[in-house]
């Protein structure tokens, strides 16, 4: 490929402004420069690989042809595979015959491009800073000239502003249903809907905003020192009639005990894992283990489940966090009002004995053990509560009265 001419430098920023000014969706955008380099360079395959300064690793985020399987899952630590290489030096790598045989080459099964012959990897810098790594491959053997390099570089400085524009959109967005998630939640622990209700909707909003397969809130049984599903927004029978777990010896209850998020990668690849079965039936893969705590009490946990491996961002834990404390204080809220109801309502009952021991002590003659005695075994042997039979007594006087 020879250098371009003016007219075609300037007809190829044109087709670049335009792909990236047609969207601020990072996946639409990312797909849209891979297509646009492979029709100027011809190449049969191109990848885009994304920095994550937090993890310092590349991730695979965007490609030419279609890896359902690939995108989002497969990953380089900074210095890794000829892309890590590139990403930690900064700079170009063109090989035309047997990229595999390369020495800081790395394997994936899931990229048909790891069989391919030639190879060519530039960074993607913004002001100097890692952005990412565009990678193009070929089935045959091709000798990258200088100018198709100094093409490639300069596509990937004229596409690095706004991959990061549509990164931190994304970024964006993804925060914003976060807090709405929160917003909602609060809403449900501050109105006056039944305990069951606010559960249900708890791991419903929690599962679809923040993109889980499956959430489930899991309640601690003290005495037993067992955990059992208390609400989940999963339609299998199955996963919702899972029996309860020790906490001794289930990864739900190491969150109980340790009062830390469990993150496991792989459930199926998880030795403590107590339902692998259901697990590969209902597609789960990652789990997120996040003890429920108020005031220094653990009382369950709240498990969100991704349907494929996922490493847990802090940012992700720290909300899935916030709601767990969140269902934590409407449960316990809801507990404290029920004590609170059952004792003004032993408190009535009291009462209502109480004057009915009174009246018949009154009008039969009756120790108050006696009219006590009388009116327990009346209850025995009609099978109803003391207080049902204090209400009959009072009622009989009273409709006497009015006679």
């Amino acid at each position: 490929m020879k250098s371009l001419k003016p007219q075609q430098e300037l007809k190829l920023l044109h087709q670049i402004t335009h792909t990236i000014s047609g969207t601020i969706d990072l996946g639409e955008l990312l797909r849209g420069i891979c297509k646009l380099i492979v029709g100027v360079l011809g190449s049969d395959s191109c990848l885009i690989y994304l920095y994550d300064e937090k993890e310092d690793s590349l991730l695979l985020s965007g490609s030419y042809n279609p890896h359902p399987g690939a995108l989002g899952r497969v990953k380089m630590k900074l210095g890794e595979g000829i892309t890590g290489w590139v990403g930690e030096h900064k700079k170009q790598v063109a090989i035309p015959r047997k990229a595999y045989e390369d020495p800081r080459f790395k394997f994936f099964s899931a990229l048909p491009e790891d069989r391919y012959e030639s190879f060519l990897s530039v960074p993607i810098l913004l002001k100097g800073q890692l952005t990412g790594v565009i990678n193009l491959h070929r089935k045959k053997v091709h000798a990258y000239r200088p100018s198709e390099i100094e093409l490639l570089t300069t596509i990937s400085r004229q596409v690095a502003g706004s991959i990061e524009n549509a990164r931190l959109h994304a970024e964006t967005q993804k925060r914003a249903r976060q807090i709405e998630t929160l917003s909602q939640i609060s809403r449900l622990v501050a109105g006056e809907s039944y305990l069951d209700e606010i559960l249900r909707l708890i791991v419903s909003i929690t599962a679809k905003s923040l993109g889980f397969k499956i959430c489930s809130l899991m309640l601690l049984d003290e005495k037993k020192k067992e955990l059992s599903i208390a609400a989940t927004q999963s339609l299998s029978e199955e996963y919702r009639k899972k029996p309860p777990v020790k906490v001794a010896q289930s990864l739900s209850g190491r969150a109980v005990m340790e009062r830390r998020p469990i993150a496991i990668t792989d459930v199926l690849k998880e030795p403590g894992y107590l339902y692998p079965d259901i697990a590969k039936q209902e597609g789960l893969a990652s789990l997120l283990s996040v003890p429920m705590t108020v005031r220094d009490k653990c009382i369950g946990v709240l498990n969100c489940y991704t349907p494929e491996p996922h490493n847990f961002k802090e940012t992700e834990i720290s909300l899935v966090a916030s709601v767990a404390h969140q269902a934590a204080v409407a449960i316990e809220n809801t507990r404290w009002m029920e004590k609170a109801l059952a004792s003004e309502q032993e408190l009535a009952a009291r009462k209502l004995i109480e004057r009915a021991k009174g009246i018949l002590m009154k009008s039969r003659g009756l120790s108050e053990d006696e009219a006590f005695g009388e009116m327990r075994r009346t209850a025995m042997d009609s099978r109803r509560s003391l207080k049902d039979i204090a209400e009959a007594v009072i009622l009989s006087t009273e409709m006497q009265h009015i006679r």
